[in-house]
């Protein structure tokens, strides 16, 4: 057991240092990191936000997404994440792989930005905008 857990680790670490590289490359140079994964359905076509933050397509506000939801917002929120290099299926459901890509991400830009994101894998209005802000 203690191998799996020493390469468990190891990923994760390993994760977490792509990550915060592709949000020192995003935040730095406004450059937007290609997307691990594609979408498996097209955005809803829509103007979208015409700031510097990123915008998938699939939902533009900021209402709190949580764990067990589904539709746009999630979608939003997967392709958010697999911009700034996430391995997620974009599938539209919050579950515990998204939820964990969250949390990982909160903690990564709370250390990288030094924000007060609250680690807790809900995307509310601040946290939006940190995922727009490192895709954008």
């Amino acid at each position: 057991m203690r191998g799996k857990f020493s390469t468990t680790t190891a990923a994760i670490t390993a994760r977490r240092a792509v990550c915060a590289l592709a949000l020192t490359v995003a935040a730095v140079t406004g450059a937007v990191v290609p997307a691990a994964a594609h979408a498996p359905r097209s955005p809803a076509a829509s103007s979208g936000p015409t700031s510097a933050a990123y915008y998938c397509g699939y939902y533009s506000g900021s209402a709190l997404t949580v764990y067990g939801q589904t539709g746009d917002r999630v979608y939003e929120v997967q392709c958010l994440l697999t911009r700034v290099g996430y391995r997620l299926s974009l599938d539209g459901m919050f579950g515990s792989a998204t939820r964990g890509a969250v949390k990982d991400f909160q903690q990564t830009w709370n250390s990288m930005t030094g924000a007060h994101l609250a680690v807790d894998g809900k995307v509310g209005s601040q946290t939006w905008a940190a995922l727009r802000s490192a895709t954008g």
